[in-house]
């Protein structure tokens, strides 16, 4: 074989160096970024659980419908991570006064993931008005005795709210016989759940055909169940919770005509009264006779507050 000459040898190199600056020149950086998005990015479908109850009732997941329903919570929740994690976080700090209301009314524990449903544990307002921790409309929360006058909305007041949410569950539980029933009654109300039980015969949650919403709830409430008993199969790792302060109550009898005065007396700011007290809409209180109100404070500024001499220890409650 005849030897290639040095000649053909140059050539050849300038050949490949010329075909290399060729591709580097049309090897966009938006190539580079697509490559690299390719090789890096995954977006994984989730596992769904071998068997999963709400209240001890069984969900059907043989059920193709079902599984699917409630593939699309999981993927929706937690996906949704920065939402869902501060859910999660919000949870582990609230839950604790919601687990021991539930359990002394006789409620399941997993009917504590309504509120989660209804409004991630935040004090918000619906479109429709529904408002405060459980999402009560006006005339449901006095209905189920919360006050809501200028001065004061108890829906704003999680374990006021809780028991109100615990007196509907068991009306709707005397009705239904069903916690799934429950919690969709909890979205569309009694009398419509009712109806819709009736007009297409069958006495399960899972057989019904809904509105979108409704037929969605129970899958959420499901959905949010999974993550926040077991957040690390979703890929959600907490590296701190979100602390509640150990609270004392102050009973109210007597007008508060400013509740800045009241929050400093107390070793308080405005901002730390408004925030553990939200159910207090307006700037003063008026209790009607016989009526007491109990305003939660932090423990520990209370404690330096009468160690100080600025108030009395006889309206407090530890």
């Amino acid at each position: 074989m005849e030897k290639l000459s040095w000649k053909s040898i140059a050539i050849g190199l300038m050949c490949g160096a010329l075909i290399l600056l060729f591709v580097q020149a049309t090897y966009t950086d938006e190539d580079k970024l697509q490559k690299e998005f390719e090789s890096y990015y995954r977006i994984y479908s989730l596992a769904l659980p071998n068997t999963l109850e709400l209240a001890g009732e069984k969900v059907p997941l043989h059920d193709p419908d079902v599984q699917e329903r409630l593939d699309r919570e999981l993927l929706t929740n937690v996906y949704w991570q920065s939402q869902t994690i501060m859910m999660v976080k919000r949870a582990q700090k609230y839950f604790p006064i919601v687990e021991q209301i539930i359990a002394q009314n006789g409620i399941p524990d997993d009917m504590k993931f309504v509120v989660l449903a209804e409004s991630g544990l935040q004090n918000l307002i619906s479109p429709a008005g529904a408002t405060g921790y459980w999402q009560m409309l006006d005339g449901t929360a006095k209905n189920f005795g919360l006050e809501i006058s200028n001065e004061v909305d108890e829906r704003y007041h999680l374990i006021k709210s809780t028991q109100a949410a615990c007196a509907y569950f068991k009306l709707a539980y005397a009705e239904f016989k069903s916690w799934p029933l429950v919690a969709a009654s909890y979205n569309m109300g009694i009398d419509g759940l009712k109806k819709q039980l009736q007009a297409q015969q069958v006495n399960n949650y899972f057989d019904l055909w809904l509105n979108t919403e409704t037929s969605r709830y129970v899958f959420r409430i499901l959905a949010l169940k999974e993550i926040v008993n077991h957040p690390k199969r979703f890929g959600f790792h907490l590296n701190h919770k979100y602390q509640q302060p150990e609270m004392i109550q102050v009973k109210v009898t007597q007008p508060i005509a400013d509740f800045v005065t009241f929050a400093n007396q107390y070793g308080c700011t405005f901002k730390v009264f408004k925030l553990y007290n939200p159910w207090l809409r307006g700037k003063t209180l008026t209790p009607s006779v016989n009526k007491t109100y109990c305003i939660e404070l932090p423990k520990d500024l209370v404690r330096k507050s009468i160690a100080s001499g600025l108030i009395q220890n006889d309206t407090i409650v530890y």
